[in-house]
């Protein structure tokens, strides 16, 4: 697993969304993105993370920033999320983990004595130009919102 870093370009995606309607990172051209990836829609740690971001989606609108969360979970599946916990951003389905895989977040992983590939929780804000500006892979999932803002807001 090798992921992207800071300065690397973002892989131009399209995805299928939570209504089944393609959504291209090409779409925001000139805005800031914040592409993140979680392992699994409705679960406990997934859920306390899109709850944090759509909690502070207004402020990070007004730092000139687009939320788009990835999993391999199917648009129905992501469509319950949406609906369950009233999440305000988009979700994308990554269901082949392709795009997971274009941004190094797709490898092994260890739960409970099991080992198996999965998405590894990881962020990436994209910059107008469509270069990787910042990686988040070290934080509470409880704390990711915070942790993003915290960086916009010290640029």
């Amino acid at each position: 697993m090798k992921t992207l870093q800071v300065g690397d370009l973002a892989p131009q995606f399209s995805l299928l969304n939570q209504d089944n309607q393609l959504i291209s990172l090409s779409d925001f051209k000139g805005k800031k993105v914040l592409v993140y990836f979680y392992p699994k829609a409705l679960t406990p740690g997934c859920t306390t993370q899109a709850c944090g971001l759509r909690d502070a989606k207004s402020e990070l609108e007004k730092l000139g920033v687009v939320i788009l969360g990835i999993s391999t979970d199917s648009p129905k599946k992501l469509a319950q999320f949406v609906e369950k916990k009233a999440l305000n951003f988009t979700l994308l389905s990554d269901e082949d983990h392709q795009v997971a895989e274009q941004f190094g977040v797709w490898g092994e992983k260890k739960f409970m004595g099991r080992v198996y590939d999965g998405i590894h929780r990881i962020s990436f804000l994209i910059d107008e130009q469509g270069k990787i500006q910042h990686v988040f892979d070290k934080f509470k999932t409880g704390e990711h919102h915070q942790v993003v803002l915290n960086y916009l807001q010290s640029l």
